[in-house]
């Protein structure tokens, strides 16, 4: 086991922020984990590759962290050094810019680049503002771009691999590579960026995004804008955003809409604790307060048990569950 006092000292000569036991319930949007063994957060390429270095020196295995909007932390926490790469003043994570050097095909066509810190909100106002088609179904999903790679992001029609060009990536030993939208076999919430041999030892991971570059028309910005403005509201219509959550808690079976079999089931309310199962759109589960992991979980097989016995459909997790 590694000595936490020298982990700290070598971690803070890379200039990221660090701390021991941060509460990972800070950090997601379900406002639900234990603490962190070791919270650290980094703002640049160059810094991560310090980290990760100094995390394999000591044999420390390690979480990436995007803004936590679709996980379920462990009410004992994390047991690993969580990294941190959400949005920050400052550092190429967080940079968003026109791309230069990168030929287009047509003269609609423009490249943007963007950091695995920046949120989809401020990607697809920037897109907006420079009057870009492409990214309007983003505008609401509240995670990071990194997170969004990894999961493939979606809603209403749109999704990443329709936009991304391409993807930079650092390994887990720390070198950079670019790999085309094409390779990275994006699919219905998913990516190569989740994909882990089955012969890796546990907690072992798969390469980190650092960023991409998206592939966008260009458009009259006010009809941009409708579009948004319309998407927004049919959120707020349907979502249960006034509630902590992570989310649609379960994917889309093929041929059904997990939110209504759910309903149909008659679990629209069904309540573990402090979680409970939204009235207003069953595919949710959403923090009513104090919930706790221990709730959730219970809540989401009592679900699965439920929606299975009764239409015979196996509910599969779409929330990832951190420990």
């Amino acid at each position: 086991m590694f000595k936490p006092e020298a982990l700290l000292s070598e971690l803070e000569k890379t200039g990221a922020a660090v701390a021991e036991g941060e509460m990972m319930a800070m950090h997601t949007s379900f406002r639900i984990g234990g603490p962190a063994a070791v919270y650290i957060r980094v703002s640049s390429a160059a810094q991560l590759g310090q980290v990760l270095e100094v995390l394999g020196r000591f044999s420390v295995p390690y979480f990436i962290l995007g803004r936590g909007t679709n996980l379920l932390v462990s009410d004992d926490g994390i047991r690993r050094a969580v990294i941190s790469m959400t949005e920050s003043a400052s550092g190429d994570l967080s940079q968003i810019r026109i791309a230069d050097g990168i030929k287009a095909e047509d003269d609609e066509t423009v490249y943007v680049e963007a950091g695995a810190g920046i949120t989809l909100a401020r990607l697809a106002s920037f897109a907006r503002d420079n009057g870009l088609t492409g990214l309007e179904f983003a505008a609401g999903i509240p995670g990071s771009v990194g997170g969004a790679l990894v999961m493939n992001a979606g809603a209403y029609g749109g999704e990443m691999k329709q936009v991304v060009s391409s993807v930079r990536l650092m390994q887990p030993d720390g070198s950079i590579t670019e790999v085309p939208g094409g390779e990275m076999r994006f699919g219905y919430r998913t990516s190569r960026l989740k994909e882990v041999p089955d012969t890796a030892e546990k907690g072992a991971v798969s390469a980190i995004a650092l960023g991409a570059v998206f592939e966008l028309k260009k458009a009259d910005p006010a009809q941009i804008t409708r579009t948004m403005q319309e998407l927004a509201a049919k959120r707020m219509e349907k979502q249960p955003l006034e509630y902590p959550s992570a989310g649609s808690t379960f994917k889309r079976p093929e041929g059904y809409f997990a939110g209504k079999l759910i309903m149909d089931a008659g679990l629209a309310g069904y309540s573990v604790g402090g979680a409970q199962v939204s009235e207003k759109h069953c595919g949710f589960v959403i923090n009513k307060g104090g919930a706790t992991a221990a709730d959730v979980k219970q809540l989401m097989c009592d679900v699965t048990e439920k929606v299975l016995q009764t239409y015979g459909v196996l509910l599969e997790p779409e929330v990832i569950m951190v420990e």
